[in-house]
């Protein structure tokens, strides 16, 4: 414990050591912390619920449409950087999003899908909480999206994928 004591009291001396000689920059270093812990939740409105898979957290349909364009193109293969690229216009374009709001939902897309193993199954959990969302109204948006993904060409998977999602938006 006197140990602990003693390695807290060198950081506490350090760090004020520190913001005595550097005020101006102690100062916008606080103010960025706690302007990033203000907005870490609103930003990406996603909430982690206890005993849910993370798919249930999910609360903006952006989100959602998101990651099942990324499932969508990971269906049969790998996606290369031109689908990845062209996912990235789109979601700037057709859902009206800044350039590190895209950037975040498309890292949060990723590991959702990794957390629901796989592409396929990500694609058909994706679409039922997309329907809890908002029910059927991001069937258009979320249709022009996958359809510019794939330049009109679908793959077998793919055709099921739209099956799936027809299921679960019921439509």
């Amino acid at each position: 414990m006197p140990f602990l004591l003693l390695i807290l009291s060198a950081l506490g001396g350090a760090i004020w050591w520190w913001v005595r000689n550097n005020p101006r920059d102690a100062l916008h270093v606080a103010s960025d912390v706690a302007t990033t812990v203000k907005n870490a939740p609103r930003k990406l409105a996603f909430r982690r619920q206890t005993n849910a898979h993370p798919v249930e957290g999910i609360d903006d349909h952006r989100i959602a449409i998101c990651a099942i364009a990324q499932a969508f193109i990971e269906l049969d293969d790998l996606p290369t950087r031109e689908q990845r690229d062209k996912l990235h216009v789109l979601l700037r374009s057709r859902m009206q999003t800044s350039e590190e709001e895209a950037q975040e939902m498309e890292v949060l897309g990723r590991w959702l899908i990794t957390q629901c193993d796989g592409a396929k199954p990500a694609i058909s959990r994706l679409g039922r909480r997309l329907h809890k969302i908002d029910g059927n109204a991001s069937w258009g948006l979320l249709q022009e999206i996958l359809m510019d993904l794939v330049d009109g060409t679908l793959t077998y998977g793919q055709i099921g994928a739209i099956e799936d999602l027809k299921l679960a938006l019921r439509k």
